[in-house]
């Protein structure tokens, strides 16, 4: 394996680079947007108890901004009930703009990757071949066996590139679209308390929606 990156030359050092970037940035993105922790099942539930318990205080809209995403989105609506709709409204889509920045982190660099491995591959491999070819031009054509081998050479960072830039443009479809679906979650979510705070709908009706 080593005398393969080896003969790759030395653009394989950027596109190996680029490998532990995107393994690390899809491990990451992995572990941070399952659904139980951008969207806990329970969230908007327990703020119904709250409510129809009266329970509903500083301490405890401080606790559910700290524990996930939604709940960021759901204590900025509830602090600012009282201000009305339209005023609740927008708060809400402000942090919710918040939070769809923080779960889209390091997706540009995943992209970043997934279009410049292609590119560093096929820069290594024009290199390669400008070589064979001053090699050619010196020393004549040679053995056929030499020839082939170098232009495999020269091949070896193009297929190190595409076997990056591939799996990284996957992963990066796959979490653009699980974000998607959270912000989707978490606008219905949203909605439902905005309607309960403004007196549009009980926390009864909410809570079998929301089962």
């Amino acid at each position: 394996m080593f005398e393969l990156v080896k003969s790759g030359g030395w653009l394989m050092l950027p596109i190996l680079l680029c490998s532990m970037l995107a393994v690390a940035i899809v491990c990451e993105r992995i572990w941070t947007l399952r659904a139980s922790v951008v969207t806990p099942e329970d969230t908007l539930f327990r703020v119904w108890q709250w409510i129809k318990r009266d329970e509903l205080d500083g301490i405890k809209v401080a606790a559910l901004r700290d524990e996930s995403p939604l709940g960021e989105i759901l204590a900025a609506g509830i602090s600012n009930a009282s201000n009305g709709r339209e005023i609740m409204k927008e708060c809400i889509e402000e942090q919710a703009g918040r939070v769809v920045h923080e779960l889209e982190r390091y997706l540009s660099s995943l992209g970043t990757i997934a279009a410049i491995t292609p590119l560093l591959g096929l820069l290594g491999t024009v290199i390669g071949m400008i070589d064979v070819f001053s090699v050619i031009m010196i020393q004549g054509a040679g053995s056929p066996g030499v020839l082939a081998g170098g232009i495999s050479k020269a091949l070896i960072t193009t297929a190190a590139g595409l076997t990056i830039a591939i799996p990284a443009l996957i992963f990066h479809r796959y979490f653009t679209r699980r974000i998607d679906e959270l912000v989707v979650t978490m606008e219905q979510e949203a909605i439902k308390l905005m309607e309960v705070l403004q007196g549009e709908r009980n926390t009864n009706e909410s809570e079998a929606i929301n089962k």
